[in-house]
């Protein structure tokens, strides 16, 4: 060190070595003895070469430490450049201090020190002697409040909140950031030396009196939502808070004022989401699928009122939860895909409520992705389409009986002309024979299997709703009490029957015949399914079916019904073939004993009446049907015997018979001229006008078939009546048709011949018409 020292002596010149020797120690005692601490380092490597005493204690290293240290290892980089400038020769000797500079100590702490750097030269190599003078308490502390006072003006010049300084006492505004002149659209002028409630957008303000004067009891006020409007007219949500702070022994008053416009928009949207949310029908769950099993993190309360489970009873668990043994694998295995893929998918699943009851669930999920892309959380939206797929399956069961009745309607009409064929030429062959012919037997059987072929024919044509129904306003409590001798009879001795009228019962309008047939059809279905015995319960009611039970029957108006409910004790049905028991010839009955048209019958019935029939069934719970015939206004009619009609030894009056078959043609007119009547003939509407036109004589009746080519029956008639007004009309067809008949139902005043025919059943009809029960089209 020594050679080091000899050499600050070289700005003054050589000395002799005695001289220089006592200048070495001199100096030396300087640099040791030295309250600052002293280091020299080398200006090119910036090598520690010395450090006194008090640089060592300051820094906490022994001085043959400091010797082997980097100055950048102690020093900010920056702190020591301050003196080395440019132009070091012209400034060598000269000095650059540095105020409040953080050293680095040898345990890793932080020693605050003014240093002074000076660039020296010995024997030509240039150093750096920097002088360390650690900082008092209260110097740095004042250090630290010019550098915190800088960084609050940093901070209030920057903020993105307005902030206003008021003085304490008087109210006045001494300072304002740039932000709130900005969101006012005022100057930072207008503000200085003013109250607050002298400014533009805070006049008129009462919360910026009231604020001031609650400050100086409170010393605090806070408005969360404050409506204001800026200078230039713009509407401002603003969140304002004052506090009261004590400096330099006076009151300040710093007002933050941040604006809530956009959050209160979004609170507003986010408010009327959720009112959404918590009305709507659809359920809502979100889950989580960073999170193991992809729990549900929420649950909306449209999920809750679907489901039956509240949101803390499905938090955390996965949603197959809700899902029974018959769910769809396919569209369970489609979700898993999606979630798996981080994509959308829509599927319908049969899941199961808290109640054990199953629902179809529609289930359309989608995925939520943050900025970066990645998939967060899953959102499953859920609609109850049990409904829509219960009025999907009506629709087409009906759609199927629609057109299955068509078929049979179809094949019912064709096999009444064959049928009426067949039971005539034997009812009239039977007639010509002696009574002990052998022939005559055998022709008994033929007429047997004919009757047995109209019945089925008959029950088809129910089914199909084309057979003719002689509607009268009835009162069921009457018409179904009168049966009770004859079903306890069917029904034998070990079922119950209970009949159950209900009082002041509306009336309605059907076929009485009809009723019977369905309440006994009803009868014989529950009989068979009570082998052992059981309870058969018939009851009667007025009911409104509202709009909601409408929406659910596809096929079913809203309004006032009289319900026949026939309940059994016996076996049920499972749902499988509830789904077919309307259907022609579906029988679960044995073979031989039953055709499978007892209840498509009474379907068809029904549903010809304008009405509607539901089945409630379980296997081992027995089974109620229920009837719904709609109410109609006035009393019911009361039942007139039928009068007998009077035989006449022969017939002498002209009908013209119109009739397209000609088998069928030729068997009435054989069985009419027969009787006596003279018959005109034509196949169409067409020569049946010609032929009335041509024929001078008096035609008495026209007995035509409702359905004919090119012209219908009763248009037909309607071209007749100007020609022939006293010319009486009698239709006949093998099912309805809708230009004569209403729905299937005869009108009043409309005289109608069922086929098949027979030769009773025609000569007596047209003997009806003509003589006894005058009627008119």
């Amino acid at each position: 060190m020594g050679a080091e020292v000899d050499e600050l002596q070289a700005s003054e010149g050589r000395k002799p070595n005695g001289e220089q020797a006592r200048d070495a120690r001199s100096y030396r005692m300087l640099f040791d003895s030295s309250s600052d601490g002293i280091v020299l380092a080398n200006h090119e490597t910036g090598m520690l070469l010395y450090a006194n005493p008090t640089a060592s204690r300051m820094l906490g290293y022994s001085q043959r430490e400091l010797s082997g240290l980097v100055a950048s290892n102690i020093f900010p980089a920056d702190a020591l450049q301050l003196a080395l400038p440019e132009g070091e020769g012209a400034l060598r000797g000269k000095h650059n201090r540095t105020a409040d500079v953080a050293c680095l100590r040898n345990d890793k702490t932080v020693v605050y020190a003014d240093i002074t750097a000076t660039l020296i030269s010995i024997d030509g190599e240039s150093m750096i002697a920097v002088s360390l003078r650690e900082v008092s308490d209260h110097t740095h502390a004042q250090h630290a409040l010019e550098a915190s006072e800088l960084r609050y003006r940093r901070l209030f010049e920057t903020a993105k909140d307005g902030i206003l300084i008021l003085d304490g006492d008087t109210g006045k505004i001494v300072d304002v950031n740039p932000f709130l002149c900005s969101l006012m659209s005022c100057s930072h002028a207008d503000f200085l030396g003013h109250q607050l409630w002298e400014i533009g957008p805070f006049k008129n303000i009462a919360a910026a009196k009231e604020s001031f004067a609650d400050l100086k009891v409170k010393g605090y006020v806070r408005y969360d939502h404050l409506p204001l409007e800026s200078h230039s007219g713009r509407k401002i949500d603003v969140e304002f808070v004052s506090n009261v702070y004590r400096v330099d022994g006076r009151n300040v008053i710093q007002c933050n004022i941040r604006d809530i416009t956009a959050r209160k928009r979004d609170e507003a949207a986010l408010r009327m989401l959720d009112r959404a949310v918590q009305a709507g029908s659809q359920g809502i769950l979100i889950t989580n699928p960073l999170l193991p099993d992809n729990p549900i993190v929420y649950a909306s309360p449209g999920f809750e009122r679907m489901s039956g489970y509240t949101a803390a009873e499905v938090f955390g668990k996965n949603c197959q939860f809700m899902r029974g043994v018959d769910t769809d694998p396919a569209a369970t295995a489609q979700v898993r895909e999606a979630i798996a893929a981080g994509r959308a998918c829509s599927v319908e699943l049969l899941n199961y409520r808290k109640d054990g009851t199953p629902f179809w669930n529609h289930l359309a999920i989608s995925p939520v992705n943050d900025s970066d892309g990645k998939v967060t959380n899953f959102v499953g939206v859920q609609t109850d389409v049990t409904e829509r797929r219960l009025l999907e399956s009506q629709f087409l069961q009906a759609q199927k009986m629609e057109a299955v009745g068509r078929l049979a309607g179809g094949v019912a009409h064709d096999f009444n002309n064959v049928l009426s064929i067949i039971l005539s030429y034997s009812e009239m062959i039977l007639g010509d024979l002696e009574a002990g012919d052998p022939v005559r037997a055998d022709l008994e059987e033929i007429k047997k299997a004919g009757m047995r072929a109209t019945g089925l024919t008959q029950q088809l044509l129910a089914f199909s709703r084309q057979q003719v129904l002689e509607g009268k306003v009835l009162d069921l409590n009457h018409s179904v009490g009168g049966m009770e001798k004859m079903l306890r009879n069917l029904l034998g001795a070990d079922i119950t029957l209970s009949i159950l009228p209900a009082n002041a019962l509306w009336s309605v309008k059907a076929d009485p015949s009809q009723v019977e047939q369905i309440i006994m059809n009803l009868a014989v279905n529950a009989r068979d399914a009570m082998p052992l015995g059981g309870e058969l319960t018939i009851e009667l009611d007025n009911v409104e079916l509202d709009d909601n039970y409408a929406r659910a029957h596809h096929d079913v108006v809203a309004g006032s019904y009289v319900m026949v409910a026939v309940a059994d004790t016996g076996s049920g049905m499972d749902r499988k073939t509830q789904a077919r028991i309307f259907e022609p010839f579906f029988t679960t009955k044995e073979s031989g004993k039953g055709t499978g048209l007892g209840l498509a019958t009474v379907f068809g019935i029904v549903k010809q009446s304008g009405g509607h029939v539901w089945v409630y069934s379980e296997p081992g719970q027995g089974t109620t049907f229920k009837l719904y015939f709609p109410k109609v206004s006035g009393p019911a009619e009361a039942t007139s015997a039928e009068l007998p009609v009077p035989e006449f030894a022969r017939a002498s009056e002209t009908i013209l018979l119109v009739e397209d078959d000609d088998q069928v043609r030729a068997l009435a007119q054989n069985i009419l001229r027969r009787c006596g009547y003279v018959v005109l003939v034509a196949p169409n509407g067409g020569e049946a006008f010609l032929i009335c036109e041509k024929h001078a004589a008096k035609i008495d009746l026209l007995l035509t078939d409702v359905v004919l080519p090119r012209m219908s029956g009763r248009q037909l008639a309607e071209r007749l009546a100007p020609l022939r007004p006293q010319m009486k009309v009698l239709f006949m067809s093998g099912y309805t048709d809708d230009a004569v008949l209403q729905h299937g139902v005869l009108d009043s005043g409309v005289a109608y011949l069922q086929k098949p025919l027979t030769p009773a059943s025609l000569t007596r009809k047209v003997r009806e018409v003509l003589h006894d029960r005058k009627r008119d089209v």
